[in-house]
């Protein structure tokens, strides 16, 4: 895996520094409930496109979406937060507690 660091001026477009906290980062999905499996599917329209094995009802591809965020990046689940889009394919997630070198090697494809 490439272990180029980048600074967070670098980052992709759906991938913003928190200004609450420097361990702390937001991510801008787009979400396709419903999929065989969870799984990232790369960008999509400045936001990184995400498959989830979960119905689009009562909530439940939002907590799919937590429990698939905090198992890959092995953190609590509390440490991740829906910021918006409870109701939308367009969610905005807060992650705390990874640095965005974890985040980018975890989300993005190897290419």
């Amino acid at each position: 895996m490439d272990t180029k660091v980048l600074s967070t001026d670098q980052l992709p477009v759906w991938l913003k520094l928190d200004n609450a906290s420097s361990l702390s980062f937001i991510i801008a999905f787009h979400c396709q409930p419903g999929s065989k499996k969870t799984e990232v599917q790369g960008e999509h329209d400045g936001r990184l496109k995400l498959r989830l094995a979960a119905p689009p009802v009562e909530g439940k591809a939002n907590d799919a979406l937590i429990a698939y965020l905090s198992k890959i990046f092995k953190i609590n689940r509390s440490q991740v937060e829906l910021l918006a889009g409870d109701l939308s394919r367009l969610k905005r997630v807060k992650v705390s507690g990874v640095p965005h070198t974890q985040i980018l090697e975890t989300l993005l494809p190897v290419a």
